[in-house]
């Protein structure tokens, strides 16, 4: 399946699947009524502690990725994000102005690293 990422303001594509919203708070001027998101996942995001703490603070990236995949890792909505992604394409949606540096970029390379495992397990050797 497919995996994209884009801000909440970028163009919504037909391409894009089901849109995940990925961030705890709903996003600055954004109306619920015209975002055209399908979930709003508000519990995959980073704990409010580390959000807080990391302040979309680029110096503060690999420290927040390091601690971010160690809360994914214990997330109970992490399992059903996998299966998510394993039947279907999905988009997160993310509303930070830093499009390298987000929650949105580690929860995707947590999936992908999640899907290639599962793929691996059930592959017939």
């Amino acid at each position: 399946m497919l995996l994209g990422i884009k801000k909440i303001f970028d163009k919504v594509e037909v391409t894009d699947g089901t849109r995940v919203l990925v961030d705890r708070l709903w996003p600055r001027g954004v109306k619920k009524s015209t975002a055209h998101i399908d979930k709003w996942i508000k519990d995959i995001a980073p704990s409010n502690d580390l959000r807080l703490w990391f302040t979309q603070n680029p110096s503060k990236w690999e420290e927040f990725r390091r601690k971010y995949l160690k809360e994914l890792e214990k997330n109970e909505e992490s399992e059903s994000m996998i299966a998510l992604a394993d039947k279907t394409d999905i988009t997160l949606v993310y509303a930070s102005q830093d499009a390298e540096h987000n929650n949105a970029v580690v929860l995707s390379e947590f999936l992908g690293e999640k899907l290639k495992l599962k793929q691996k397990e059930e592959k017939p050797e």
